[in-house]
């Protein structure tokens, strides 16, 4: 049997449960990571759809990155929490924030740093694998002046 693991928003009315493992996981430094966390970097995990239930209510916020891509947050229109969101790269894939998770946060490895070019200079890892940015970033357009990354 698959392990199973859930978690969800701060005030509880958004929940999810997970089966196995995720397909990617990584530490993002980018600028819409830092802007949807409100923080130095995210750190992200993904699963395939068909592994995800999601409970509860989410209001969503969409947008097109810099390289013509669609993103789209699902946040808890109670508490105002960033649980997950889908990439139009991926769109059989949804990402979950990792510190959403119930204890044990971390069960899984995280061996990934990705736009590191936008990483605060006061944040190190000791991930073994680091990139400026990643292989499928590829800009169409200049994002706005507060979302331009490094």
């Amino acid at each position: 049997m698959e392990e199973r693991h859930a978690g969800g928003c701060q005030c509880g009315q958004l929940r999810y449960e997970v089966v196995g493992q995720p397909v990617k996981a990584a530490v993002c430094h980018c600028r819409y990571c830092q802007t949807r966390t409100g923080s130095a970097f995210g750190v992200s995990a993904y699963f395939p759809r068909d592994k995800v239930t999601v409970t509860g209510p989410t209001k969503d916020y969409s947008f097109t990155t810099e390289s013509g891509r669609s993103f789209t947050t699902h946040f808890c229109p109670n508490c105002g929490s960033n649980v997950l969101w889908s990439i139009g790269l991926t769109p059989d894939l949804i990402g979950i924030a990792v510190g959403s998770f119930d204890p044990p946060t971390f069960w899984f490895p995280i061996s990934r740093e990705i736009f590191t070019r936008s990483a605060a200079p006061f944040v190190h890892t000791d991930l073994p694998e680091k990139s400026e940015t990643t292989a499928s970033y590829a800009p169409v357009r200049n994002d706005p002046a507060a979302l331009k990354g490094g």
